[in-house]
């Protein structure tokens, strides 16, 4: 763009406003909620207008940038044969449009929604002429909404207010605000019902000068976009004024897009995501996930034809999912990757079930998997050797923590690193950057973190037996019995002994295990709840293996030594840890000194750590 402004601001009278909304040159995106206002906003409208109030200015974009494409929609009461091309569209402002065409162009009742029940409603305005030019009573009181039937009961001294036909209108002193427009033929015809009375007519003439002239000459503040804008700038701005509940995202957006070209994507992923959801695992992907993994499909496809038909291009396409690049994502595009991609996440449910990562809730990072989902889009199912190194980008990323800041320029980097790596390239940067802090497994102790559900992956792979059943906690797991992380050593039994609050609720001190085995070790010491278990037909032997599964030392547990145990136990998780990230990791003091933050971390710098990623939040050279 060579102008320095991008929006001009104007006004419009009224009458004309609507009269463009009703001709169909003002028309909606297609995007925007309909209209859902309730009986008071309306009447608060109504009367702000007739006291000539300024009510918020009307955000509209000019249309003719062939770039910029909306499925329009003709706003609701708008009624044509044939709809027309709009001109503008209405980005901010709809609801107070919708509802001044309907209550006072339309002709229509105006459909309201009822706040309690939220039912659509019927409602007629009117406003009475004599409270209206009462200076004692507020405006908003004279603004009277009835039904359909244009009857409203239990009101007044008669019990009803009926202004079922002209002549009630007229009886009454009523108004119709659908006839503030066509006013003179509304007073003509009032006029006549009072045979011409002196005193009806002053009042009428009143009413005119002080309240429908303020209609007739009220002017709409209106901002209008230029067409030049860009279509990522009209996004941009569409997000920044939409003041839905729910904000609107670039899947609202690009469905939006999509639309105006007869396409429904929400349709679309509606139909791809019965497949999805058929793995548990890929339960919890959102229309935003997909359409990020089809966007790195498709820009890493870009990316590929660009140095194939130029070897020597020196800066070739980046490879991204943020959102300006998923709104640029073309039709022809999303249609040619979509399959890929359906495929790729298959194929990551096929792979994460070899993790023992079964549901969606053991999903660590959403936008981990929105990238396994794209590079397997493109490299297929893979071979053993492939698989290994997969293996290893998939825990480095969760035990390194490496997507909790810069989510969509990590994910990026791996799209282009991984597959190259994993056809023998480059060691992918997320493998290499990864490390683990072993005071991570002290300092964690809420239940929804990374290395929190890494390790419990982990130990399920590592075939973890739950202690009562007997059975692999994968396949408790598989059949959605609730598994959870549960203390080895009682929290009952461990404040009985003094051990350190942030010892014995830390990950050292858990495993997962299923409620009721949960609920059998009660708070007893673990050589008791032990003994039960031999005494209900489980063999030492056997009971050994369970612990040993979840690399426990038995005779720790059976000895009641907690100090022991806990030593053993941390050297074990970090070698199960440092075997999945295939990296060494140097072992580091597990003493406790201080409190617990309120972010879970231990306080004192023997816990607490502070780990820099090596990297920064700069865009990524060709990414």
């Amino acid at each position: 763009m060579n102008s320095i402004s991008t929006f001009d601001i104007t006004k419009e009278a009224l009458p004309d406003f609507l009269l463009h909304i009703q001709q169909g040159k003002i028309q909606l995106p297609d995007l925007q909620r309909s209209f859902c206002w309730p009986d008071d906003q309306v009447k608060e409208l109504i009367a702000s207008v007739s006291l000539a109030w300024p009510v918020g200015a009307v955000l509209l974009l000019l249309l003719g940038n062939s770039n910029v494409k909306f499925k329009p929609r003709l706003i609701e009461g708008v009624i044509l044969k044939k709809i027309p091309e709009p001109s503008k569209l209405i980005l901010d402002g709809q609801q107070r449009s919708t509802a001044l065409f309907m209550a006072l162009f339309s002709g229509q009742p105006v459909w309201i929604k009822e706040k309690k029940s939220q039912k659509i409603q019927e409602r007629w305005y009117y406003i009475d002429i004599e409270k209206a030019l009462d200076p004692h009573v507020e405006r908003e009181e004279a603004i009277m909404s009835l039904p359909a039937s244009r009857i409203k009961s239990g009101f007044g001294i008669n019990g009803s207010l009926d202004c079922s036909t002209p002549e009630k209108e007229y009886e009454t002193l009523m108004f119709p605000m659908e006839k503030v427009f066509q006013y003179a033929c509304w007073r003509a015809s009032y006029s006549k019902y009072w045979h011409y009375d002196a005193a009806k007519l002053e009042l009428i003439d009143r009413f005119e000068s002080e309240i429908i002239k303020k209609f007739e000459h009220y002017q709409i503040p209106i901002i209008q976009l230029r067409p030049e804008l860009s279509k990522l700038a009209v996004c941009r701005v569409f997000e920044k004024i939409n003041t839905i509940s729910s904000e609107l995202n670039f899947f609202d957006l690009t469905t939006a897009f999509f639309a105006s070209e007869d396409f429904s994507l929400r349709d679309d992923f509606e139909a791809k995501s019965q497949r999805l959801h058929k793995f548990s695992v890929l339960q919890g992907v959102k229309n935003t996930d997909w359409l990020q993994a089809v966007t790195l499909v498709a820009t890493y496809h870009r990316r590929l034809e660009a140095l194939k038909s130029n070897p020597q291009l020196v800066k070739p396409p980046g490879v991204a999912c943020s959102r300006n690049e998923v709104l640029s994502l073309s039709l022809e595009e999303y249609q040619r990757f979509s399959a890929m991609t359906v495929s790729g996440y298959e194929e990551a449910a096929r792979f994460l079930h070899g993790q023992k990562i079964l549901s969606s809730e053991d999903i660590a990072y959403p936008v981990q998997l929105v990238g396994l989902a794209a590079i397997l889009g493109i490299i297929g199912f893979p071979h053993e050797q492939m698989r290994s190194k997969l293996e290893q980008w998939w825990w480095c990323g969760i035990f390194g923590e490496m997507y909790t800041s810069w989510n969509s320029s990590r994910t990026a980097r791996d799209m282009l690193e991984v597959p190259e790596w994993l056809g023998g390239g480059a060691l992918a940067t997320t493998v290499e950057l990864a490390s683990f802090a072993p005071h991570r497994l002290l300092s964690v102790c809420r239940r929804h973190g990374a290395v929190y559900k890494g390790l419990n992956a982990l130990l399920r792979r590592n075939g973890a037996i739950d202690f009562l059943s007997g059975e692999a906690l994968s396949d408790v797991k598989f059949f959605d019995d609730a598994i959870e992380s549960h203390h080895v050593f009682p929290v009952a039994w461990c404040q009985k002994q003094g051990i350190a609050t942030e010892k014995y609720n830390c990950l050292i001190n858990r495993t997962p295990l299923s409620e009721a085995t949960n609920r059998f070790i009660g708070g007893k010491a673990p050589s008791f709840y032990l003994s039960k278990l031999e005494q209900q037909g489980i063999s030492r032997q056997r009971l050994n293996e369970i612990l040993r599964s979840h690399l426990i030392e038995s005779a720790t547990l059976w000895n009641d030594d907690f100090e022991a145990f806990f030593e053993l136990r941390t050297q074990a998780l970090v070698e199960l840890i440092s075997k999945a990230m295939g990296k060494s990791i140097t072992p580091a003091s597990t003493q406790v000194s201080g409190g617990e933050n309120r972010d879970g971390n231990v306080k004192n710098g023997k816990v607490r750590h502070s780990r820099s990623r090596g990297e920064n939040s700069q865009t990524i050279a060709g990414v």
